[in-house]
């Protein structure tokens, strides 16, 4: 039996861009709701009676749920259907943002946001897959997947800004209300633009079957492993519980793997992980994830606990980074990658990337935004070019049927870089802020030198990013895509030319 998705794919160029339309919305509101949500902690924790520990809940209850659902969500797609996942996971988010909105305690917020990761895991999950299957034609792809990355790049940085507008003007409650509208819409849209897919048989067989044991295990190892991650800053690295709970998720990872090698149907096929492209890529953006939390978080630390500045003014104040990553996605990036390659781009974007990173270190403690900050945000082009170019090597190595899954790792090692990110960093910033104040800093110099740091470890994560693509990942050749051979390795797969993807439909 032929196991492949079987996909209706919208043929006009307007029904794929509503369909793109679709999915960039979907992507904006989960990463708004990652972001947005911080601007407004010191209200929620007023109004609800949070402790200072239990307040990190409100953040790390939606990461542990959207990181460790990621890649199972992304699997059952390519079974059940990724139309179905996505339309599935929107409903649910909406509806646990309604909940989230009329929280009067704080184990009803957490647990919203608990079910709006559950739901923001099923839409993102199969999001690219979907995309990737739609946009068949090299050129056409990059230009789809730039504005794609666009959404996730400049979604936190338009969070920032419309929570503190929200919660300033209104109430902190509206900065979930407000998902309400958009994501009825954004279902609506959905039923009439996404492709209609049946996917695989869910029902059993060697070739459709769930991996009912490998389902638990893969979600159990990333929700402690994340856990663990995100507690590190409460615990400490090297506490019992920390080390512990890494043990334990370890331990499940690598009984995944082997239940993985020797299932009949498993979850996740080994074979996708003998691309290059698919496990350079997802390295690549682990380290470039964690590296640039030091700049999307630290610099808003900075700009508040040392220059003062209020949660409306630092949005703003980071609107430009945001502006030039989507001038450069949606404007630049696809034309470069189709002239240059997706590695010569991704390379290029992470040099200024290092660069700007290189710059916070020496930026002194009463900054001027004109003149010390503003410059080294426009450095932030570098992203808009390295995020579209990841995502195009990210996918490239995976066959159709197995989109969903790819999707579903990549926004999988996305969320471990970022919790990475928030606690590596941080807690380096932390102590180094601690022991300049013991020295006898002030305050401000203390909270400066923390962030040099930071700043410093993140330029090393980019190096190491920079050094692992240009070893590991390769040009895809002409950037086309060919079926999968079982025993041969994916790096030598390239992508079909459209009329032959459209020939190739599956027969049941």
């Amino acid at each position: 039996m032929n196991t492949a998705v079987t996909t209706l794919t919208p043929t006009s160029t307007r029904s794929r861009s509503l369909a793109l339309g679709v999915l960039a919305t979907g992507m904006l509101m989960t990463v708004l709701d990652g972001s947005i949500v911080t601007v407004a902690m010191p209200a929620i924790q007023s109004d609800l009676g949070f402790t200072p520990a239990g307040l990190s809940w409100v953040v790390n209850a939606y990461l542990i749920a959207f990181g460790s659902l990621l890649l199972l969500a992304g699997r059952l797609g390519d079974l059940i259907g990724r139309r179905r996942m996505f339309l599935a996971g929107t409903g649910v988010f909406t509806a646990a943002s309604l909940l989230a909105g009329v929280a009067a305690s704080p184990e009803v917020l957490i647990a919203a946001r608990f079910l709006q990761g559950v739901g923001s895991a099923m839409a993102s999950a199969v999001s690219l897959g979907i995309l990737v299957t739609l946009f068949t034609e090299p050129r056409e792809r990059a230009r789809a997947i730039a504005v794609f990355s666009f959404t996730g790049a400049a979604g936190a940085s338009i969070g920032q800004v419309l929570g503190g507008i929200l919660t300033d003007a209104l109430t902190w409650n509206w900065i979930f209300f407000i998902n309400l509208p958009i994501g009825a819409a954004t279902v609506l849209v959905a039923l009439r633009a996404l492709p209609g897919d049946r996917g695989r048989s869910a029902g059993g067989g060697r070739t459709g079957g769930v991996d009912l044991l490998g389902a638990p295990l893969i979600t159990a190892g990333l929700m402690t492993g994340i856990y663990a991650v995100v507690t590190i800053e409460e615990y400490g690295a090297t506490s019992a519980h920390t080390l512990g709970l890494g043990a334990l998720s370890l331990a499940l990872l690598a009984g995944f793997v082997l239940r993985q090698a020797r299932a009949a149907s498993p979850l996740m096929p080994l074979r996708i992980l003998r691309s290059r492209s698919v496990s350079g890529a997802n390295l690549v953006q682990m380290l470039m994830v964690a590296a640039l939390f030091s700049f999307q978080v630290l610099v808003a630390l900075h700009l508040q606990k040392v220059l003062g500045y209020g949660a409306a003014e630092t949005g703003l104040a980071m609107l430009p980074a945001a502006a030039i990553i989507g001038a450069v996605s949606l404007g630049v990036s696809a034309r470069l990658i189709a002239r240059f390659g997706e590695r010569a781009v991704l390379l290029t974007g992470l040099g200024l990337l290092v660069v700007m990173l290189g710059l916070l270190t020496r930026v002194p403690v009463h900054a001027s935004y004109v003149t010390d900050l503003l410059p080294v945000m426009l450095l932030a082009a570098g992203f808009g070019l390295a995020l579209p170019a990841l995502t195009s090597l990210g996918m490239s190595g995976a066959k159709e049927e197995d989109a969903g899954l790819a999707s579903g790792l990549f926004n999988t090692t996305q969320q471990i870089g970022m919790a990475l990110g928030i606690a590596v960093l941080s807690t380096l910033a932390a102590a180094r802020t601690e022991s300049l104040t013991e020295a006898g800093r002030s305050t401000a110099e203390a909270l400066t030198g923390g962030y040099h740091l930071a700043f410093g470890v993140g330029a090393g994560l980019l190096v190491a990013a920079f050094a692992v693509a240009l070893t590991v990942l390769r040009q895809p050749k002409n950037g086309r895509r060919a079926p999968q051979e079982p025993d041969r390795d994916q790096d030598q797969v390239q992508v079909q030319d459209q009329d032959q993807a459209r020939a190739a439909a599956p027969v049941a």
